[in-house]
């Protein structure tokens, strides 16, 4: 990771906080373009009663429509190894570049994104860690649900 992975993975850190403060699971997300935050979010199913809102792709609504030529050049910043829905999203929109704080907790598709030619970095970020182990244990039935299990 460089200095501009490290202030995005920033940011989807302190959107995972949002969403830990709001009565939510704390995963967040941030999508850029050439240095550019497009959005930034986090996971809402539990304050929106979503089934959809993981953290991916409530940046990816925050950052509205963009043209498909932005979206190959962007990087998705993730909390948390990406599920298989925010995954297709990633490879929906032709992102080619996913930085992952960690895959401890939950590990996601990972491979599929490598697969089909994505760069995935995973930072294995202690502070990432600590906020999904924390939640998991105080929250186990919310986190089974927003997992499918």
């Amino acid at each position: 990771m460089n200095e501009l992975d490290r202030r995005f993975l920033d940011e989807a850190i302190a959107q995972a906080r949002i969403g830990l403060e709001e009565g939510g699971i704390p995963i967040g997300a941030a999508l850029v373009a050439e240095g550019v935050l497009l959005g930034a979010g986090h996971n809402r199913r539990i304050q929106m009663g979503s089934p959809i809102r993981h953290g991916e792709t409530d940046a990816l609504e925050v950052a509205g429509r963009q043209p498909a030529a932005v979206y190959r050049k962007s990087t998705m910043y993730t909390t948390l190894s990406p599920c298989d829905m925010c995954t297709g999203a990633i490879l929906l929109y032709s992102i080619p570049r996913v930085v992952i704080g960690e895959n401890h907790t939950f590990m996601g598709a990972e491979d599929l994104l490598r697969e089909r030619g994505l760069d995935v970095v995973v930072a294995d970020d202690a502070e990432c860690i600590a906020l999904m182990e924390a939640f998991i244990v105080k929250n186990p039935e919310l986190w089974n649900e927003d997992i499918g299990e």
